[in-house]
């Protein structure tokens, strides 16, 4: 596929559609946030049933509820015909009132950071999902760093396809961003918990004007909906920023290397897309990666859409990610259900 390939794709206006489920759940001891589109109960598929999950798994902050207009887009792309979930990463949504961050003693040291998230979504699949159903992994920045070891530790998941969508997959640290925030990060990310403790005492109205302003200040886009908002206010727990932060220096230290014998074996399976001002993924990686990997379905992105999609860009994104794989979705669907017939016609 031509580093190149042309995006046609036009961003349509988003419907009104259908409401998701919106849930949270204890996944490998944490507490996680689902939203699920479509079909909401997949533990126990009908071995005969040829389902495809699309599943979305996010960069950090992992809050789910930022990638809410993502993934409706995507859902009505399809028109409804597959489930489209996302997972939050654990420990990085506010749980409701009640439901402490973790359920009890943590079933590995790890539980929040980098390995715990890893392992967290390889539970999710294990508990929430049968082994019969198809899946399509979009990953998100270091949500894409984690489809890889998904990937690698689960070979005998049925993915159809993985979007690595601005894939954080190798050299963080010496990242432009990452050169900046790596210190921060790994040695003074302490300082930042008691102001986050204190702006947390603020009642929820003070909290979202705070957010408002902090969109105006600092020229992040235009001005957030309510639920962009909504999202936010995760940010305002201290257990959540901690956990996030925690995750956020390990990737420093441990997503360094790319994962070449990986992208090897599944380079059929992947579709990379870089952004062309990335300061966490610099076009040059992009450069090496497609050097490296001339056959590979990898992308640079022609419509100027930021690292930091969800601020802006959602729906745009769901289109294009639509248009990419539409085809395969459908293709290999038709395959499948023509390999189910034919065997079916034989044992009769």
């Amino acid at each position: 596929m031509s580093s190149q390939a042309t995006e046609e794709t036009d961003a349509r206006p988003l419907q009104a559609g259908p409401v998701p489920i919106c849930e949270f759940i204890f996944c490998n001891g944490a507490a996680t946030e689902l939203i699920k589109f479509g079909c909401i109960e997949l533990r126990h598929a009908v071995p005969s049933a040829l389902s495809t999950l699309f599943l979305i798994i996010p960069g950090n902050p992992g809050v789910v509820q930022y990638y809410r207009p993502f993934l409706t887009a995507l859902y009505q792309g399809f028109k409804g015909r597959y489930p489209v979930w996302a997972i939050s990463h654990a420990g990085h949504c506010d749980p409701p009132r009640g439901m402490p961050m973790s359920d009890g003693p943590k079933k590995d040291h790890d539980i929040f950071g980098l390995e715990g998230q890893i392992y967290h979504k390889i539970a999710f699949l294990r508990e929430q999902v049968d082994p019969s159903v198809r899946v399509v992994l979009i990953g998100h920045s270091i949500g894409c760093y984690i489809i890889l070891e998904m990937m690698k530790r689960e070979p005998q998941l049925k993915v159809v396809k993985a979007v690595l969508l601005f894939p954080t997959i190798e050299r963080m640290s010496t990242s432009p961003q990452g050169r900046y925030l790596s210190p921060v990060l790994c040695n003074l990310r302490y300082l930042f918990y008691p102001s986050i403790a204190i702006l947390s005492l603020l009642p929820k109205h003070l909290k979202s004007m705070l957010t408002y302003w902090a969109f105006r200040c600092f020229s992040l886009g235009a001005v957030p909906n309510s639920n962009f908002v909504k999202a936010c206010l995760s940010l305002f727990n201290v257990h959540c920023v901690a956990n996030s932060m925690f995750m956020a220096s390990q990737e420093m230290r441990t997503v360094v290397q790319r994962d070449d014998e990986t992208i090897k074996k599944y380079l059929n399976k992947l579709l990379f897309y870089y952004g062309t001002d990335d300061q966490w993924c610099p076009k040059t990686y992009y450069e090496d990666l497609h050097r490296d990997y001339p056959c590979g379905d990898i992308r640079l992105c022609t419509k100027k859409i930021k690292h930091a999609f969800v601020l802006n860009d959602s729906v745009e994104m769901a289109w294009l990610v639509h248009g990419w794989l539409e085809h395969i979705v459908s293709q290999t669907q038709g395959l499948e259900e023509k390999t189910c017939l034919k065997n079916c016609s034989s044992l009769q």
